[in-house]
């Protein structure tokens, strides 16, 4: 079997999907909401404060899985170091695994679109909130962080098939991921190549996903600061308005009683 091939054992590559374009990738995700659908200003506000928690806890529950998947990558490449090859059962429990990080890399993919687009349509249905983005490098607002977390990723991802010899079309769907893992399970060497490369962008994932959940941490932190201060300058507002109509009304009390005088 020529070398290449066995290098292009990419362990599930997979990416595919992930080295696509953000929006491609992110549709059918979850927490991939499309706000520029929405036209009422306070449905917006609401569903995003709900989008942004909900992302918050998956971004959490995915790098914990992602970490667990590294661990047992790595446990499946010290089982094939004392053995000839994989048996076909855990061979086929290692495809699942790296299937499953091919799915968590989508997902990361398809969060960071959606607080991207959030933070987009905020910014431009109220003035007030591109006045509270403070603490980024180099100027940069929420949306522009989230495109630069995702063309990282990507970089990241493809630099690590590049240096197995691998490219982004030879996994351009998960049918022929797992086509060529199929393949790969023929020998040991090939099995060892893909667990490699799956373990390492496994390791990537972890420290990625860390930066995903910083940002939108402080997004969230962000946005709770910039409402809190619409609502008290509406709340001010209303009580100014309530002080000076009251004021301005008449007295229902004192001064002389108003009776007939004939």
């Amino acid at each position: 079997m020529p070398k290449h091939f066995l290098r292009s054992s990419l362990a599930s590559v997979l990416i595919a999907v992930s080295l696509a374009a953000p929006a491609q990738a992110s549709g059918a995700l979850t927490g991939a909401t499309e706000f520029t659908q929405i036209l009422n200003n306070g449905e917006l506000i609401a569903l995003g404060g709900q989008n942004a928690e909900q992302i918050a806890n998956q971004v959490t529950q995915i790098s914990n899985q992602v970490e667990q998947i590294a661990n047992q990558i790595r446990i499946y490449e010290n089982m094939l170091q004392n053995t000839m090859q994989l048996p076909d059962h855990v061979w086929g429990q290692a495809q699942q695994d790296l299937a499953n990080l091919q799915g968590i890399v989508q997902q990361g993919q398809g969060m960071a679109f959606s607080m991207g687009n959030l933070d987009d349509v905020l910014k431009q249905r109220f003035d007030s909130y591109a006045d509270f983005q403070n603490g980024l490098p180099n100027g940069q607002d929420f949306s522009s962080a989230y495109q630069s977390w995702s063309d990282t990723n990507r970089d990241t991802i493809g630099g690590t098939l590049a240096a197995a010899g691998l490219t982004a079309e030879q996994f351009a769907t998960e049918e022929s991921t797992m086509a060529q893992l199929r393949s790969q399970s023929e020998s040991a060497d090939g099995q060892m190549k893909a667990l490699q490369v799956g373990h390492q962008i496994a390791t990537q994932q972890v420290e990625q996903m860390q930066k995903l959940r910083g940002l939108v941490s402080q997004q969230m932190t962000m946005m709770g600061t910039w409402y809190q201060s619409e609502q008290a300058e509406k709340d001010l507002a209303q009580a100014r308005r309530d002080a000076f109509f009251g004021s301005a009304a008449p007295s229902t009390s004192g001064g002389q009683q108003m009776q007939p005088r004939w």
